[in-house]
């Protein structure tokens, strides 16, 4: 009688045994998806991942920042999965487009903005152009109080000050030599606390901080980004190599996807994909979207 308890507590033991490896080898692996590169884009990618833990949830997905630049040559090296960029990959020196795919998922308005205090509200996209360039150096040329203009500028590389001074500058003028900073928090900070200051931020980091700064009357808003009546924007990028992994693919497809744009990128302050009427090249030129 012994003999036959052991022999079904045995049995039962390898049966669980059994099952148990059948469930584990039916568990799919989990897949590693690596983000690095725009700040601009980050709230917004953070968002999505969230979300998308839900639908995958064996996908392990990491997000980090530097910057369009540093995105771009980690997914050139092969570092990275996914480089996140505010400009297209052949705008950033060391990086050959060809071996690269790029990936549309927003458009991001970009909003000049100056301290709370100062009492300007608009300025004519001319008065930004001359602030930027050095003609503009008191609040008083352009209808606001005695005092000096600071110019904060965002870092060399950045995507955001790449799409800002294409629009902004003519015929190969640069910015002054000014405080430069990467972050869009940061950038303001330094607003919020720096009467006189000026810089300019993504839509998607506005808040009540700083004073937006309208240009030539237009108030900077999705739609207005939609037509271009307001020309501060830009698109947010995820480049991958020419053959991504399919868990990057399927993230970033599901990015793309409308639902996730209605919700999710319009919720983050970032302009759907799906409703811009206007087309941009990596040049600057802006046309009806075919």
């Amino acid at each position: 009688m012994k003999r036959i308890i052991t022999g079904v507590i045995v049995a039962a033991i390898i049966v669980g045994l059994g099952a148990g490896w059948v469930a584990a080898k039916k568990q799919p692996p989990q897949e590693k998806i690596t983000i690095v590169g725009s700040t601009a884009l980050q709230p917004l990618t953070e968002a999505v991942v969230e979300n998308y833990r839900k639908v995958k949830p064996q996908t392990s997905i990491t997000v980090q920042g530097g910057g369009s630049g540093t995105g771009l040559s980690q997914v050139q090296a092969g570092a990275v999965n996914v480089g996140s960029s505010d400009i297209f990959a052949d705008q950033q020196d060391g990086i050959n487009e060809k071996k690269l795919t790029d990936h549309i998922v927003a458009v991001s308005g970009i909003v000049p903005v100056v301290n709370h205090e100062l009492g300007i509200n608009n300025l004519s996209l001319e008065q930004l152009r001359q602030i930027y360039t050095g003609k503009i150096t008191n609040w008083r040329q352009v209808g606001g109080p005695d005092l000096p203009i600071t110019v904060i500028n965002r870092a060399a590389g950045s995507g955001t000050r790449v799409a800002f001074e294409q629009v902004v500058l003519k015929n190969g003028e640069r910015s002054i030599n000014a405080q430069e900073q990467d972050s869009n928090g940061t950038v303001k900070e330094i607003v919020k606390n720096t009467p006189g200051s000026i810089s300019y931020i993504s839509f998607a980091y506005l808040n009540d901080q700083v004073q937006p700064v309208k240009i030539d009357g237009v108030t900077p808003t999705a739609k207005n980004v939609t037509t271009n009546k307001w020309p501060l924007w830009s698109y947010e990028h995820m480049y991958t190599q020419k053959k991504p992994t399919r868990a990057t693919k399927e993230f970033i497809n599901y990015m793309q996807t409308k639902k996730v744009q209605q919700t999710l990128v319009e919720d983050a302050n970032y302009i759907n994909i799906h409703d811009m009427k206007v087309q941009r090249t990596a040049d600057g030129k802006t046309s009806i979207k075919e």
